[in-house]
């Protein structure tokens, strides 16, 4: 379990700089959407203020956190009935899992930050999140949907070991008996087992992991600021046994990385083994400027991919229908022969990420 060091604060006014981390990246506050006076145009701010900014020692060591009120936790998608889910909650913005392939990152280019290093290194923290959920699930004003937690960024990524935000919107939730569902990377989520366990008794929860593939190097190579994916499906294991039920998205399989059928069979047997009460896959999808980013990690890491790449998404956004049928068939096929689990229908949230007849599941942009 990863336990936070504490914090140094930057002892400088706030509308000076973010941090000293980085001396020749000093950067004003003003030029960041969540002031809130004298916000130019038509982008108005998100955040209330930035209370405080922070700089992270030891494990964090390279991290600022940018502190914030926000006025708004829970989200509705832009288009209900796209997606498989309606509503969000994203206590953190930015996250220092360092996923090169996250499409979150064009996140923080709203904000004003690069979706390179500042998503992995500037991490938003909506410190009142607890407090707007049961301000915004009061009975009076909500109708007790379904929420879904892990959509933007993961709710168990560092930051959490720390703020606790997560664990308190959690606690929120079981007070209001209303159902929700977490994504997320990180065996941390173990650490709220007895909240998990408790949510169970008053209402509908799932915890997936996000279990790409178990090939060493190119988990090491796409997601450097993850736990092994072992430690993930260790983490199915123990929540299923505890009855806090956990699936496996393989998501996302990289093309010509670790779309091998031994690749994808590793996955599905150990996922099997641990009991998942799902299994799906997706692979990679590139929108905007994610995708410039994407290639140039590419350039960098697998330099012999980049006219292959160049060629299946520079013009588009997701796999080829082909690649995603093959893909789609290929994990069918090997959770028939390693005893996988059927899909669960018996609650509202389990069906949220229900693949396509491609294979291609179905993630929030």
């Amino acid at each position: 379990m990863l336990i936070a060091p504490d914090l140094e604060e930057d002892p400088r006014p706030r509308e000076f700089v973010l941090s000293n981390v980085r001396s020749a990246r000093l950067v004003s506050v003003s030029r960041f959407r969540w002031v809130t006076t004298d916000t130019p145009g038509d982008r108005p701010a998100l955040f209330d203020a930035v209370v405080e900014r922070a700089v992270g020692r030891g494990a964090y060591l390279g991290l600022e956190f940018l502190v914030v009120e926000s006025r708004s936790v829970i989200n509705r998608v832009p288009k209900p009935g796209v997606l498989p889910f309606e509503y969000t909650i994203n206590a953190y913005r930015g996250c220092s899992h360092a996923c090169t392939y996250c499409f979150a990152r064009p996140s923080h280019d709203y904000l004003g930050l690069d979706i390179a290093e500042d998503f992995d290194t500037k991490i938003v923290v909506k410190i009142n999140a607890p407090e707007v959920v049961r301000h915004e699930t009061a009975p009076a004003r909500w109708a007790g949907h379904p929420i879904a937690m892990g959509t933007n960024t993961d709710p168990y990524q560092p930051a959490e070991g720390k703020y606790k935000l997560t664990r308190g919107v959690i606690e929120v939730l079981i007070e209001r008996r209303n159902p929700f569902s977490i994504l997320t990377k990180s065996p941390l989520v173990l650490r709220d087992l007895d909240l998990l366990r408790e949510a169970t008794r008053v209402t509908d929860v799932t915890v997936d992991f996000s279990v790409g593939t178990l090939d060493t190097d190119a988990w090491s190579r796409s997601e450097p600021g993850t736990a092994h994916p072992r430690k993930r499906l260790d983490a199915v294991r123990r929540l299923n046994e505890n009855g806090v039920p956990s699936g496996v998205l393989m998501a996302p399989v990289l093309p010509g990385i670790s779309d091998r059928p031994g690749q994808i069979e590793a996955v599905v047997k150990e996922a099997s083994e641990a009991g998942a009460r799902f299994i799906a896959g997706t692979y990679l999808h590139l929108r905007g400027p994610l995708k410039h980013h994407y290639f140039r990690w590419i350039e960098a890491e697998y330099p012999h991919l980049t006219r292959y790449y160049r060629h299946e998404y520079g013009r588009r956004s997701y796999a080829s229908a082909a690649m995603r049928k093959r893909l789609g068939g290929m994990i069918r096929r090997m959770v028939d022969v390693h005893g996988g689990p059927v899909r669960q229908r018996n609650s509202r949230n389990s069906d949220r990420t229900q693949p396509d007849s491609g294979g291609q599941l179905v993630l929030p942009l």
